[in-house]
């Protein structure tokens, strides 16, 4: 997983894209990563012209090689005149292809592979209280790569927090904790930033039968200990907290308690597996004040 050596950068040239460039620069440069950027164009089956006397003619792209060929080769000198103007001084390979880009996407990770897929969220408001953006979605999805991405609007709007100084990993009890674990402080150790981990312990909802509450402070003593085993088994010495609100709302006040860059989160392989993080990922991405990687 780390160090990153291929990292992928999916174009849509829409302002989110660029305010996310500083951060794929500085990776890329960080891990001296080879950089990919992709561009999915879409085609229209047929579009309108005038011939000489002015009446209007349908040409059938499908059915004209020769005009595939100018709108691809249009697209594939856009894409390269953005990898010059927006990463000058580092070397960028450029692929645009014609499809859907969640599965241009997914075809290129297939066929040429990737450890980092960056990208901003594209949902708006309001639907973007309830989607990411079907893009993102997909790929946080589907991919087997890591991904790196962050609201395009909060990207926008701030400055970039490279290089990262503040980390903080969200463990929950899943077999992949160890895992994420290692990756964020494997990241941590190469940027010198502090590394700080959360436990968001959700309390059941009482029943008229059962009262939890009274087994709180014995969740929380478990939670401490699966985390202190989790440090010595990697020797790390990095301070831990359990929370015991809702996963979102718990891990975006420790972001904010931290003034952290950059969230590190579990995205699970075996995505049909009980993870509360992962079923919470898209909200956590969602209202996440600084990006979030998710391995």
């Amino acid at each position: 997983m780390l160090p990153f050596r291929k990292l992928l950068f999916p174009v849509d040239y829409s302002s989110p894209c660029r305010a996310t460039v500083p951060y794929v620069a500085d990776m890329a440069r960080h891990f001296s990563a080879e950089l990919t950027l992709v561009h999915a164009y879409a085609l229209q089956p047929a579009f309108v012209s005038r011939d000489v006397e002015g009446v209007m003619v349908y040409n059938d792209l499908a059915s004209d090689p020769a005009l595939l060929d100018e709108a691809r080769q249009f697209e594939i000198d856009r894409l390269r005149k953005f990898a010059n103007e927006m990463f000058p001084d580092q070397r960028v390979e450029s692929i645009a292809e014609e499809g859907e880009a969640g599965t241009v996407i997914h075809r290129i990770l297939q066929h040429r592979g990737a450890d980092l897929v960056m990208m901003p969220t594209r949902g708006d408001a309001p639907l973007r209280r309830f989607l990411l953006g079907s893009v993102a979605a997909k790929v946080l999805h589907d991919a087997s790569a890591a991904v790196w991405t962050g609201v395009g609007s909060a990207l926008e709007h701030h400055q970039p927090a490279i290089p990262y100084k503040s980390i903080v990993c969200a463990l929950d009890e899943s077999e992949e904790a160890e895992a994420v674990l290692r990756a964020a402080a494997a990241l941590a150790h190469s940027y010198k930033a502090e590394l700080s981990l959360v436990h968001v312990l959700e309390m059941p909802s009482a029943t008229p039968e059962m009262d939890f509450n009274i087994y709180r402070k014995d969740l929380i003593d478990a939670a401490h200990t699966r985390m202190r085993t989790l440090k010595t088994s990697l020797n790390l010495e990095v301070p831990d907290t359990v929370i015991d609100i809702g996963i979102t709302d718990g891990i975006r006040e420790e972001i904010v308690r931290r003034k952290a860059d950059l969230l590190v989160v579990g995205r699970g392989h075996d995505q049909g597996a009980i993870s509360r993080i992962w079923s919470r990922l898209y909200a956590i991405v969602r209202d996440s004040p600084c990006p979030v990687l998710s391995i």
